[in-house]
């Protein structure tokens, strides 16, 4: 094919255009997916002492939350209050003196839950998970997995020494209709801390960490994400908004130099699908740092926001590894 000398400069720029959009893409994929250090390959390990005894509280807290209390919002309070009852108790039993920060919504008064490991500077980490459940829906991985976590991580750092202040708190109001709206838990706690010149250095938001599997294909993802991720659902993911990358990149990399159980990193801006979707949303929009921990949720559980998401999917055995794994990273950025 024979072109025209102004046919080879049309050509020649078109071709131009395009290598520098994919360049723009395949550069904006790899600076949002590359992370520190390396997930975990291979067999599991039989669970420690320590990790056994983790499984047997992650499962008692979720069988409390979502079984015995059930259903947990404002159009049933009654188990809002049954589940700030259950962790105020916990909280106390290990050592806690706990607080909360009550607020009104529709005629009724809702709270969120805190407690403290004090720290020798003034500085604050928080780490934190919303305790209500979507209307129509148990809740056993959204969120009371979340929870149990949280309360875990709450026994294993008391009475810890840390530079930093350690926070553990439990957010109301995180599903439909309160999300990303002034209402949400996370939101209001969020913008009094701010309020209070709270020196909040790094938020993790637990979320629906309790469901994997190594069937192939069972992991899906946003877009163009799909194309640079693992198919299958056996991993922990670290999310993250891009001005957050710096608390993410020191997480992730805490836990995979410490645990052995495959992990996945992403920090992407925030009007992607799922970036944004939990409580650490509320601190972004307070200009702290956050990440959320999840098994990424509707992207792989084909119970999200049903009533089937009971106890019985979770995968108790790895969450004790991911809760173990998210100690030792806990540890690593409080001081």
């Amino acid at each position: 094919m024979k072109f025209k000398p102004k046919g080879k400069r049309l050509w020649l720029a078109i071709l131009i255009r395009w290598s520098v959009i994919i360049g723009i893409v395949v550069s904006s994929v790899v600076y949002i997916e590359s992370m520190p250090g390396r997930s975990y390959h291979g067999s599991l390990q039989p669970l420690s002492d320590g990790e056994a005894l983790l499984k047997q509280n992650l499962r008692r807290h979720v069988i409390t939350l979502s079984q015995e209390i059930g259903h947990r919002n404002t159009d049933r309070s009654v188990g809002l209050e049954a589940s700030v009852g259950y962790i105020r108790d916990v909280l106390v039993q290990y050592g806690y003196s706990v607080k909360l920060q009550e607020y009104t919504v529709r005629n009724t008064t809702v709270k969120n839950i805190e407690a403290q490991v004090d720290g020798s500077s003034d500085e604050v980490i928080v780490v934190g998970a919303h305790y209500d459940s979507v209307r129509g829906s148990l809740g056993a991985n959204d969120n009371a997995s979340g929870v149990a976590a949280t309360l875990e991580l709450a026994r294993l750092h008391a009475g810890e020494k840390h530079r930093r202040s350690v926070r553990f708190v439990l957010f109301v109001n995180e599903e439909p209709p309160y999300f990303e709206t002034e209402d949400m838990g996370s939101r209001v706690y969020a913008r009094e801390a701010r309020k209070r010149a709270d020196k909040i250095t790094g938020m993790i938001s637990l979320e629906t960490i309790g469901f994997y599997s190594d069937t192939p294909n069972s992991q899906k993802y946003p877009s163009i994400l799909k194309y640079f991720y693992p198919d299958t659902a056996n991993f922990i993911g670290f999310i993250s908004n891009i001005s957050s990358r710096g608390l993410l990149y020191r997480c992730i990399k805490a836990f995979r130099n410490t645990t052995a159980f495959p992990s996945v990193g992403t920090a992407a801006p925030a009007w992607i699908p799922g970036i944004g979707w939990s409580d650490h949303w509320s601190f972004w929009k307070e200009d702290y740092p956050a990440i959320m921990i999840t098994d990424t949720a509707p992207f792989r559980y084909i119970h999200y926001h049903n009533m089937t998401d009971t106890p019985d999917k979770l995968d108790f055995d790895k969450m004790a590894r991911v809760v173990a794994g998210i100690d030792r990273v806990v540890a690593d950025i409080s001081n």
